[in-house]
């Protein structure tokens, strides 16, 4: 229930909304999408990559001299978490032909399709199986199926999305791979949303010149686990998962090459060794660092462990001064802030309304440029409704929807976001949410080729935990497609090359040659990484404002 004093903004929302349905009801655009110049200035102006303060040059190692995202940094001039001479790697405590660092759709994807061509893993999970940013995705996933679409003109939102600066063999992969895996994932028991006729069910998206948003009501990104999950207890002999235990360095061997990992179980707190022929790394993205300090959309073991891992064993980074903000991320209820609201509501015709009731931006605008005209809104034209804690947000006009589509849309199509809101006493159905950008993706990551390979012979990456499929800018739906795309190419190359290794002795000396780069770069810190879990103890938020990305300043 939202409180009295924004009962005049939620008028002035009613009262806007018959004429901006009859707008959008006979085609004419309500709002016009930016030109490129448009775009640009509102992203250099207000999106939070752009302040100077953002950025911090990295000292040391494969990136050394770049400027990355501050947070970023900090975390990679860090301390490891163990002390390589305690450590016999002479007898493992486990051997296989993969280990796979994650537990998210990623790791999954890669541990089937490396059982189907013959090969046995480990999956290394920091929490439950499932648990991770896959598990939540609501919208969809993006895939060139209709008749009207292509995978070329699927490239060519991706490319542009991303500013050009994709990597094209990876956004041609991802493009050309996805009618396969939409295919792959309904074999293996996914139900997709489907029309009287049977046919795949399609919508728009931020950013997409077609209708190729797939999806399973908003519960897409569940679904998808749930059948990859399936799949992967159903084949304990050729998968082995190792729950609570989360890898925190990696293991190499003579030659330099990744041949596995040391483990740590969370509930025993013991140590564990792996040898692997081959690594992969599908450990996701790094929203609970709060970047800026912004609410998150992820989940809790988002701390970007692959990321700390990898760089220390001399893996190159790319894209780790780009941070996407999802536009809608939820205000209020603020037990809920951060929260995910899909992008289907736009999608489906919800719109991003100020104080005033007024429509200030095209509902679809790559979510770059949505976060930074919603910033815009409500920093320069403090056109923001306020929460009692002081956060600002805008309105998205949920109950156009109905209108638009017919009544009933919004229970048949978004039950789960109509559920969250409901148990504070807020029908989205008859109510707008208030929403603000929210710390959504890790656009950067460990820069691989189409086979998934990094500059590591051995270690693979797949999902968030790469860079360069998106860009700077990540299209909706894309991360569901690129997690299957690219976790199925690592199971696959990651098994052809497991085939034919012959791996030297073991060691882990990377970690302290790392650390003698730390003392020579004169760096002082006593920050551990891997992070493994955030803190939210009472010191740790006061250094994290959660609204001190409104200019800087608390309300």
């Amino acid at each position: 229930m939202y409180p009295d004093y924004m009962t005049e903004s939620l008028k002035k929302v009613v009262a806007s909304r018959n004429k901006r349905f009859e707008l959008a009801k006979s085609g004419k655009p309500v709002y016009p999408p930016m030109d490129a110049d448009e775009r640009e200035d509102v992203l250099n102006k207000f999106h939070p990559d752009f302040k100077k303060e953002s950025r911090k040059k990295i000292r040391i190692g494969p990136n050394k001299g770049e400027l990355l995202t501050t947070e970023v940094t900090e975390m990679l001039e860090s301390h490891s978490r163990i002390k390589p001479e305690l450590f016999d790697l002479s007898n493992p405590d486990y051997e296989t032909d993969i280990l796979i660092i994650g537990g998210g759709g990623a790791g999954c994807a890669a541990a089937i399709v490396a059982m189907q061509h013959g090969a046995k893993s480990i999956i290394s999970t920091k929490l439950r199986m499932g648990d991770a940013n896959s598990m939540m995705s609501q919208g969809g996933m993006q895939a060139a199926v209709k008749p009207q679409d292509s995978p070329t003109r699927h490239y060519l939102d991706a490319m542009g999305g991303g500013h050009f600066d994709n990597k094209p063999a990876l956004v041609r992969a991802l493009t050309e791979d996805g009618p396969n895996v939409v295919k792959w994932l309904e074999e293996l028991g996914m139900i997709w949303d489907k029309d009287e006729e049977g046919s795949l069910q399609a919508m728009h998206g931020g950013g997409t010149s077609r209708k190729r948003m797939l999806s399973s009501r908003d519960y897409t990104g569940a679904i998808i686990m749930r059948t990859l999950m399936d799949e992967v207890r159903n084949n304990p002999d050729k998968i082995t998962t190792l729950e609570f235990t989360p890898t925190v360095e990696l293991i190499m061997d003579a030659r330099g090459r990744a041949a596995g990992g040391i483990l740590y179980n969370i509930e025993t707190e013991e140590y564990f060794t792996v040898k692997a022929k081959a690594t992969i790394n599908a450990t996701g993205g790094y929203g609970r660092l709060h970047i800026r300090g912004f609410d998150t959309t992820n989940h809790y073991g988002a701390t970007g462990d692959g990321l700390v891992m990898s760089y220390r064993a001399g893996a190159k980074l790319m894209y780790m001064d780009s941070v996407q903000y999802h536009p809608t991320g939820s205000v209020f209820p603020e037990q809920i802030a951060g929260f995910l609201i899909t992008e289907a509501i736009r999608g489906a015709g919800g719109q991003p309304l100020n104080k005033f009731g007024e429509l200030f931006v095209f509902p679809r605008e790559p979510r770059d440029v949505e976060s930074a005209a919603i910033i815009r809104e409500c920093v320069e034209a403090d056109n923001g409704i306020a929460t009692p804690s002081g956060r600002l947000g805008v309105w998205l006009d949920s109950p156009l929807i109905d209108m638009l589509q017919g009544d009933g849309y919004i229970n048949r199509h978004f039950p789960a976001m109509h559920r969250q809101f409901i148990r504070y006493g807020i029908d989205i159905k008859e109510e707008p949410m208030l929403i603000y950008p929210s710390l959504h993706y890790q656009n950067g990551g460990v820069e691989i080729n189409d086979k998934c390979e990094s500059n590591i012979p051995g270690l693979y990456v797949a999902g968030e935990a790469s860079g360069g499929v998106h860009g700077r800018n990540r299209l909706m739906g894309n991360s569901v497609l690129d997690y299957n795309v690219f976790g199925r190419r690592a199971g696959t190359y990651a098994t052809e090359y497991a085939k034919k290794v012959k791996l030297g002795k073991l060691n882990i000396e990377h970690v302290n040659a790392y650390e003698e780069e730390l003392k020579k770069a004169r760096i002082k810190t006593d920050l551990i990484a891997p992070v493994l879990l955030p803190s939210y103890t009472p010191e740790s938020v006061r250094k994290r404002q959660l609204t001190a990305h409104y200019e800087g300043t608390l309300r």
